[in-house]
């Protein structure tokens, strides 16, 4: 556990962009929510939806693909069923995304296999949120 923690926190020291893959617009959902912390300690984050056209005033995307390329994401953070991740581990691979986060709940062995095979680190089945303030990460700068 030890050395899982230590890739977290050097992880979430360095990233400074998080796509949120399935990011809702609605407060009362878990996706928004920890997406409001992620940028609350002053990460970038990236909606990935395609019903919603914008999320924190931050354009919103169908999917990791079409991001465009001059914004860096760092890590993509997935609220999708477990059966819905592996495009969505192929997108990050496309992408050149380098860390894949799959949520709480969210365990996908062939995609992280996948990815992993591909040079990703890969976290399943984990909160973003909650390991970022038990790992006592500090913030990045203001809240935005």
């Amino acid at each position: 556990m030890e050395s899982q923690d230590a890739r977290m926190r050097e992880l979430l020291t360095r990233a400074e962009t998080i796509a949120v893959v399935g990011l809702s617009d609605k407060p009362e959902r878990d996706s928004h929510q920890i997406a409001a912390y992620l940028r609350s300690v002053g990460y970038r984050v990236v909606p990935v939806n395609p019903v919603v056209p914008d999320v924190f005033g931050e354009r919103s995307y169908p999917d990791l693909r079409t991001i465009p390329p001059e914004i860096r994401v760092d890590i993509a953070d997935i609220f999708r069923r477990s059966d819905q991740v592996g495009p969505v581990v192929d997108d990050a691979m496309a992408r050149h995304i380098p860390t894949v986060w799959m949520q709480l709940g969210v365990v996908n062995a062939e995609a992280t296999a996948k990815a992993r095979a591909a040079g990703l680190t890969v976290f399943e089945d984990l909160c973003i949120m909650v390991q970022h303030k038990r790992l006592k990460i500090p913030p990045k700068r203001s809240p935005p």
